[in-house]
């Protein structure tokens, strides 16, 4: 408030506990009489409360005013001249009984309550609201409201479980892996399940619309899910997993189920733009950046061995490339190919799955960071193409 505002009729103690409000970040409500810039004076009624960051430190004030000159009146007019305070005050109720319920001081609990730390700090499901925009709409027993408790715990345990499937489903399908180890066959399992639950969720989640309500119409939130998520969630909880652990299915109907589950990958892109307000943290951002390189390493190694493992038998002859980095890698171990005559008719052998793996993500780390140290090397044309797209990436990160 400023000294200009101020006047014969102004009290300072008020002032002053204005004043001792803001100095204390405290939450309050004053009546208080200041005056107009042609000096006449008006009643305001004023509330003050402080808004919070993430860190819960206040940033700023939200001060409104109310003007309450009809309750007061403190100079006399031409009407109510010669009339007593009663009289005025008695015919100011009178006129204006509704005013006076709207202007009725907050209650303290509610100028003071915080919502959980948990929903405000790992918010995903919506966009975080200041503290006094965060009254809880009212909605059908059914209905979930999307920054709850419970729904912002469910959002991080989807994140999670979401980069399980993107590093998982990669290299399921580049090693064209089965999954015949019964915990693994479980844990996936549960995953599918727990996938399949959010989708019921989500048609029982309130959303932020178009003008920054909550809509909390059951059959609003039905459509709005079916137009945008619906399909892919869908697609990524059918369980592949089950159908590849059987023995009698054909190799290239398998790898189609597997590839299907890269569609789980498009989930990421829902929780990615939650993540922003974590971005004026250094820390967090570090946190990300490692993380997304990691990932991106990742699926470039399962992409690099794919390639590798398409070209290292010329179907001309059905033997194996010499210059294939699979072939100078076996060599190099001495675990080297062998066709089985005998047997299947195949190439067997080989360095081990983990080796594979390995050796595939030093190559596509060294590349990305521009080091190279040149023992492992790309030869087809495939390889060097992809080589070339690798380095392109890696360019962004420096």
């Amino acid at each position: 408030l400023q000294n200009f505002m101020y006047g014969e009729l102004t009290d300072k103690k008020t002032i002053d506990k204005v004043r001792q409000t803001f100095d204390n970040y405290e939450s309050n409500c004053f009546e208080v009489l200041l005056y107009k810039k042609n000096r006449t004076p008006v009643w305001l009624y004023m509330q003050v409360a402080p808004i919070r960051n993430e860190n819960d430190k206040v940033v700023l004030f939200l001060c409104t005013f109310k003007d309450i000159t009809v309750f007061k009146q403190p100079i006399e007019d031409e009407t109510t001249r010669g009339w007593t305070k009663f009289a005025r005050l008695t015919r100011a109720l009178t006129n204006s009984r509704s005013t006076l319920q709207q202007l009725t001081p907050m209650n303290k609990t509610e100028v003071n309550h915080k919502h959980s730390r948990l929903a405000e700090a790992l918010q995903l499901g919506s966009d975080i609201l200041p503290q006094y925009k965060q009254e809880a709409p009212k909605t059908p027993p059914h209905i979930i409201l999307h920054y709850c408790t419970f729904k912002t715990t469910w959002d991080w345990v989807i994140l999670i479980l979401t980069f399980y499937t993107a590093i998982m489903v990669p290299y399921n399908v580049s090693f064209k892996t089965k999954q015949n180890n019964l915990v693994w066959l479980v844990l996936d399992s549960v995953v599918d399940v727990i996938f399949l639950v959010d989708i019921v969720l989500n048609f029982h989640t309130t959303f932020v619309g178009p003008g920054g309500e909550v809509i909390s119409d059951p059959k609003l939130i039905r459509m709005n899910y079916l137009k945008t998520w619906f399909v892919i969630d869908l697609l990524s909880c059918l369980p592949y997993d089950i159908i590849n652990a059987f023995e009698n299915v054909d190799e290239g109907l398998s790898s189609l189920f597997s590839s299907l589950k890269v569609v789980r990958l498009l989930r990421l892109g829902r929780v990615a733009r939650k993540l922003d307000h974590y971005l004026e943290y250094g820390a967090a951002v570090l946190v990300l950046l490692v993380c997304v390189f990691g990932l991106v390493a990742h699926w470039l190694a399962c992409i690099w061995y794919s390639i590798g493992d398409y070209e290292i038998i010329d179907e001309g002859t059905n033997n194996l490339k010499r210059e294939s980095w699979l072939y100078q890698l076996a060599i190099s171990i001495g675990t080297p190919y062998r066709y089985n005559a005998s047997g299947s008719g195949h190439w067997e052998g080989g360095p081990s799955k983990h080796t594979l793996y390995i050796s595939s993500l030093y190559f596509t780390m060294t590349s990305l960071t521009t080091i190279g140290f040149g023992n492992i090397a790309p030869t087809t044309d495939g390889e060097k193409i992809f080589s070339v797209a690798m380095m392109m990436v890696g360019c962004k990160y420096h």
